[in-house]
């Protein structure tokens, strides 16, 4: 099943979904985690919940209703939302199975590459710094050598 997904597009208030099909479908909430700061740089998004719904222009306005358990985290941080217009409810329910299974089996991985912890160097490597992306692979590999992985496979 292929789907044609809207452009991100930043979610502050119920006023920005007028252009939200009231039609049937799915929607992806993201956090901006890191923004752009450069000429060249791109913004990066932890998708953090997807949702199907009979009428996403609805569903989507009550994200901001005075119940939501998502009004607060909309209203703080910066929060994109996307959608596709999937019509077959068995399309529906399978996309999205598909899509919290993935996220779920990131969560993990995300916590690790945005976790905030200082990484103990051995005294040989001491002025070498390691970005947060190094220090997660080392955390994912736990510290087996890459030509190591290359020999077994």
């Amino acid at each position: 099943m292929e789907m044609n997904w809207s452009r991100w597009f930043r979610c502050e208030s119920s006023f920005e979904l007028f252009l939200v099909p009231n039609q049937p479908g799915i929607f992806a909430l993201a956090e901006e985690v890191v923004q752009a700061t450069g000429p060249h740089a791109r913004r990066m998004l932890a998708v953090f919940e997807v949702q199907e719904a009979d009428d996403l222009a609805h569903a989507m306005s009550r994200l901001f209703a005075a119940g939501s358990t998502w009004r607060a985290k909309l209203g703080e941080a910066r929060c994109y939302v996307r959608y596709s217009v999937v019509p077959s409810l068995a399309d529906r329910g399978t996309a999205v199975l598909a899509l919290k299974t993935w996220l779920n089996s990131q969560k993990e991985v995300a916590s690790q590459i945005f976790e905030q912890k200082t990484v103990a160097m051995p005294a040989a490597q001491e002025s070498e710094l390691k970005t947060v992306a190094e220090t997660a692979v080392d955390r994912v590999t736990h510290g087996i050598k890459l030509s190591k992985i290359a020999a077994i496979l």
